[in-house]
């Protein structure tokens, strides 16, 4: 991820979460995981540094090539759809301050989500946090009591014992979900089915706003 070069007045805004690089904002319905099917307004902020091989948003990595927004317009354009969930992705979300962004959200009377692999320091409130580990660099320990729900990608048969590591640190509450990687899903996906069938604490995720064509 490249370093923003910012101004001092720009660079305390970024710093106090006033300001955040949005790779984009949209209205659609979940398609992964705990809360599959719902409405939600879906925040994805640019800058990631994990660097996972397979990532289908490469573009969200840099930082620098996507515009700081006032996190203020970001919460009115959220509070302007129906649907009161909001969904806080990336890149990778926490490499920046969210402590602003979330408290201005939830008194706009939202429903706050966050998808991070937990890689970097934990700022803000939610109302729901997945956590997503990726072996290019493993979640911070906090996360864990965190997690309302654990979901890994599965590209290879490694990645089944990687989410078995997780699952026992996380707390007996937490929601456990393997998911396809999309590139491999029709090789991989017979494994997953098979193993969920052995293992019934665990369930499928699956991206099912592709299968939809919508965002």
């Amino acid at each position: 991820m490249k370093v923003l070069e910012l101004d001092k007045l720009t660079e305390a805004e970024l710093n106090s979460g006033r300001k955040l690089p949005i790779m984009e904002q949209f209205y659609t319905v979940q398609g992964e995981g705990a809360h599959t099917g719902k409405a939600a307004y879906f925040i994805r902020i640019g800058g990631c540094d994990v660097g996972c091989h397979w990532c289908d948003v490469k573009e969200s990595w840099d930082a620098s090539i996507h515009p700081l927004v006032e996190v203020d317009e970001v919460v009115k354009n959220a509070a302007s759809y129906p649907a009161k969930t909001v969904v806080i992705t990336g890149g990778e979300p926490l490499t920046f301050n969210l402590g602003y962004l979330t408290q201005k959200l939830k008194e706009a009377g939202l429903q706050v989500h966050l998808e991070t692999s937990g890689a970097h320091p934990f700022s803000g409130q939610f109302d729901w946090i997945c956590l997503s580990p990726k072996k290019t660099a493993p979640p911070k320990p906090d996360y864990y009591k965190l997690a309302n729900e654990l979901k890994v990608i599965v590209y290879n048969r490694h990645d089944f014992d990687w989410a078995i590591e997780h699952a026992a640190q996380v707390s007996e509450q937490c929601l456990l979900y393997l998911q396809p990687e999309w590139s491999k899903r029709e090789q991989i996906m017979p494994q997953i089915v098979d193993f969920v069938m052995n293992n019934p604490s665990w369930n499928i995720s699956l991206q099912s706003h592709k299968y939809m064509n919508i965002p």
